[in-house]
């Protein structure tokens, strides 16, 4: 797309999933077809606000000075260096803050912490540099994130974050529905409240350190989110709000949590007048006083309630059950033509699931086949006498049948799986199986474990959904992928639960027209890892007996590029001889 779009001469927005496809495309993608074209293009890059350095914040955060510890100091240092530097603020440029560091959170900005116009780096300020290039350019590069939330700006009045575009090109397209449901939808999280107490803690330092008592009530604040985490239970997990909010432990510290930010609100009333950031985390508290009581007061039969828990943190959503409208009603606004690519948009070349989900009822779609030769330079292995896949004895027979196909490949493998349980699980059975290196999702961040698999010879990467998409491993490195089940949505997925019962009232199978096709594309993203190159070969290793004992794995297939398909090992043993797998 990135020929006809330079050629075009018209104002291109392309939007991708992730930021590293962002850098790609502008870093390395983009200037190749431009030299190869030899037509001058005015291009620009533009991430959301939580990219760019804060002058304001990294100020404020330098005189507080009691926040960090000293590794922390030393980076507050080397950011102040690197500022006289950089043309961009964009903190990628620092490799040395890792993508989650408190430090990073706090001398970014957000929407509900931005100072604005009153800001007194407003005219310097990185974010608004950005979005003025990204006006005079007539390509731009953005990510899904960054556009869903113009849109959902654009839904409420507020100013617009893009310019005017004569097309959008949205790569990666397949992500757009799970994300724009979170866009259109509201989100309450610990991390904003944590955010909102580390923020009213250096204002209050820097501006009102005479209110000898208001820590204690960011202390009580901090207590009491802690209190509703722990009642939510200990695990990881995803539940339904109108179930879960009747536990007596969940309502008594959501009536915590309630008054703790009251007394909060008002403290800071109090004080809001001695400057912009107490000013601004008093409006914040009030914002999200209200979120939480419509959160809990709020019954819409159209809107999902859940909430989800990661770690020590919660996170409560209300989810809209169809954006399809609500999406096509803001890109309207953007008057321009659109085009949606994906290597998964289709499940056997039908573009119904997809196009249904964002209200694109009779847009032209079309395939091509894959530019590589899946006949030749891959196999299928389907391990025979697997136990049915919710068995307690599954991930093991998973291992047990890896095992060998991880040794004629000599490593050199991904083995994916469908859960963080069956993860942890497989990493035990894996101890002391096998010669080579093992690396696993969680003890690392994923680039780092990346570049590690890359250069590591032989090496075994353990992981889950993160490593199924937008990775890209060339050559010998990555010759095996191994996928542990087929990826469909757990039954008792809140989301998932209230739009099959939304399905079935208007007569729609739910398993037939939702949870079969979204397990289709994901699986196809995952086995999309295994061919990178017109050079690259390997086995594709899927243990699901579900492929061959239901109906519907045949049309698991049916998605899949075209490939032998085997269930004798002797046939991945010779794949591999034949190829010289050996260094």
């Amino acid at each position: 797309y990135l020929v006809p779009a330079i050629l075009s001469g018209r104002k291109i927005i392309i939007s991708t999933g992730t930021k590293h496809l962002q850098d790609q495309l502008f870093q390395k993608d983009l200037p190749i077809v431009a030299r190869a074209l030899a037509v001058p293009v005015n291009t620009a890059l533009l991430k959301g606000r939580a990219n760019y350095l804060c002058k304001h914040r990294l100020v404020e955060y330098e005189k507080d000075g009691i926040t960090f510890s000293g590794q922390q100091s030393e980076l507050l240092i080397s950011i102040r260096k690197w500022l006289s530097q950089t043309a961009s603020g964009d903190l990628t440029e620092l490799a040395d803050i890792p993508e989650q560091s408190p430090l990073k959170m706090a001398v970014t900005s957000t929407s509900e912490n931005c100072l604005g116009q009153e800001c007194e780096f407003y005219e310097e300020c990185f974010v608004l540099k950005a979005r003025r290039k990204a006006n005079e350019a007539d390509l731009v590069i953005v990510n899904h994130h960054l556009l869903l939330a113009d849109l959902a700006l654009r839904e409420t009045g507020f100013g617009e974050i893009l310019p005017k575009a004569d097309c959008i090109i949205f790569d990666e397209a397949h992500q757009l529905p799970e994300l724009a449901t979170d866009f259109f939808g509201t989100t309450i999280s610990s991390r904003q409240l944590l955010g909102l107490i580390n923020d009213s803690r250096v204002a209050w330092h820097n501006d009102a350190s005479d209110v000898k008592e208001f820590p204690q009530l960011l202390d009580s604040l901090q207590v009491c989110i802690q209190r509703l985490r722990l009642a939510f239970g200990k695990q990881d997990q995803r539940l339904a709000w109108h179930e879960t909010s009747k536990d007596t432990k969940v309502k008594s510290s959501m009536d915590e949590l309630n008054k703790s930010l009251v007394a909060l609100e008002q403290a800071l009333d109090q004080m809001a007048a001695r400057s912009r950031a107490l000013d601004n985390c008093w409006r914040r508290c009030g914002e999200l006083m209200l979120l939480i009581e419509n959160f809990r007061s709020r019954e819409d039969a159209d809107v999902i309630q859940w909430l989800e828990t990661r770690g020590q943190g919660f996170l409560l959503y209300q989810t809209p059950l169809d954006i399809s409208a609500l999406f096509q009603a803001r890109l309207a606004e953007h008057e321009c033509e659109c085009i949606y690519t994906s290597a998964t948009l289709a499940v056997d070349n039908d573009f119904t699931h997809f196009s249904r989900q964002l209200g694109l009822d009779n847009t032209p779609a079309r395939t091509w086949a894959s530019p590589f030769d899946f006949a030749t330079q891959a196999l299928l292995y389907l391990p025979d006498d697997m136990p049915d896949p919710g068995e307690p004895v599954y991930t093991a027979a998973v291992i047990n049948a890896a095992l060998p196909i991880i040794r004629a490949s000599a490593g050199h493998t991904f083995l994916l799986f469908t859960s963080h349980r069956a993860l942890q699980q497989a990493t035990e059975l894996m101890q002391g199986q096998i010669d080579y290196p093992v690396l696993v999702q969680g003890t690392a961040p994923r680039t780092e474990l990346l570049e590690k698999f890359r250069t590591t010879k032989h090496a075994v990467l353990l992981g889950t959904s993160s490593f199924w998409e937008g990775v890209d491993v060339k050559g010998q490195a990555l010759s095996c992928v191994i996928i542990d089940k087929l990826p469909f949505a757990p039954p008792d997925d809140p989301v998932f639960r209230a739009r099959s019962a939304r399905m079935q009232e208007q007569g729609i199978n739910p398993f037939m027209e939702y949870q079969l096709p979204q397990a289709i594309i994901a699986l196809k993203q995952g086995v999309g890892r295994l061919i990178r190159d017109k050079a690259d070969y390997g086995v594709l290793m899927i243990c699901d007996p579900r492929l061959m004992t239901r109906s519907y794995g045949k049309k698991f297939i049916a998605s899949l590029p075209g490939m032998k398909i085997t269930n004798n090992i002797k046939d991945v043993e010779n794949f591999y001889s034949a190829r010289n797998q050996i260094s």
